[in-house]
């Protein structure tokens, strides 16, 4: 049940909390907007981020089936030796971007073919250039997917954090404006009637005289 605001029956005092009741209006009607806007980006950052899981999926099969097949052509032993000697360091290309006020990370895995494979394809066999493509691919969808799983975390605890602002609004804050202004308006009124009650008895005390 909303509570009354505990302040001075004057009417400055209900100039100032009808003032506060549209301004908390107003914020209200932002703060939903807003959470329909983050609501529809989660949900879509939702099914990206189970496809991103399919297709990552579905690249680690396709990796393992390139890796041992190239196994199988070169020998475990030449074919660790050859990573070994093109092991090269990964580099992530980070940024963001804005939703609704919410940071969302955006990123993306530097370099392409020789440049992240650290060798040249014509002095490899066909088979681990195509492990090492799919390798790539299973790479970029690692990041891909790194970057939805933590934009949908992002979103959902700003959900979370804007329910509770618009819940306040709606149950709390608003109401108690509300109940608060009717009850200034019924002293008034009270006042007013006695004041006028006064006014009467005055003018019949004065007709006597």
């Amino acid at each position: 049940m909303p509570q009354i605001l505990k302040v001075r029956p004057t009417k400055i005092e209900l100039v100032k909390l009808k003032r506060r009741l549209s301004l908390a209006q107003r914020v209200q009607k932002i703060v939903k907007d807003r959470l329909s806007i983050l609501t529809m980006e989660f949900l879509q950052t939702a099914r990206d981020t189970a496809e991103a899981r399919r297709r990552l999926l579905a690249d680690f099969s396709k990796l393992y089936r390139a890796i041992s097949i190239a196994a199988g052509y070169h020998g475990y032993m030449a074919l660790q030796k050859e990573l070994l000697a093109t092991e090269t360091d990964l580099k992530v290309a980070a940024g963001s971007r804005n939703v609704a006020g919410v940071r969302i990370p955006s990123l993306e895995l530097a370099g392409k073919g020789k440049q992240m494979r650290g060798y040249n394809l014509t002095d490899t066999s066909s088979w681990l250039d195509h492990a090492a493509q799919v390798s790539e691919e299973s790479l970029r969808a690692i990041v891909d997917l790194a970057e939805l799983q933590r934009s949908f975390e992002l979103l959902a605890a700003e959900i979370n954090r804007t329910k509770r602002i618009s819940n306040a609004l709606e149950y709390i804050v608003i109401p108690s404006l509300q109940v608060t202004i009717n009850y200034l308006n019924m002293k008034f009124e009270e006042r007013d009637r006695e004041e006028k009650a006064r006014l009467k008895r005055v003018k019949v005390l004065v007709a006597r005289e």
